[in-house]
């Protein structure tokens, strides 16, 4: 199981995520703020839990990328 936090109201919308993780996150258009794809908010913490371990390693570069590290992504 891999699990991707992402803190949605700190992001800066520098795009890094939605280029090097197409598959799970994408850009808004009406905020410009990246957006975890079919993710559950809980007081900002839009957390998204998949069975699919290749989207790891894009995730984790995601996560490296961010400029304001609010995208955490851990494996169990």
């Amino acid at each position: 199981m891999v699990i991707i936090t992402l803190q949605r109201d700190k992001c800066i919308g520098c795009n890094y995520c939605a280029e090097l993780a197409p598959e799970k996150f994408r850009m808004s258009k009406k905020d410009g703020k990246s957006v975890l794809l079919k993710s559950t908010d809980k007081k900002g913490f839009h957390t998204l839990k998949d069975p699919d371990h290749s989207i790891f390693d894009d995730c984790e570069r995601a996560a490296k990328a961010c400029p304001v590290n609010i995208i955490s992504v851990k494996e169990s």
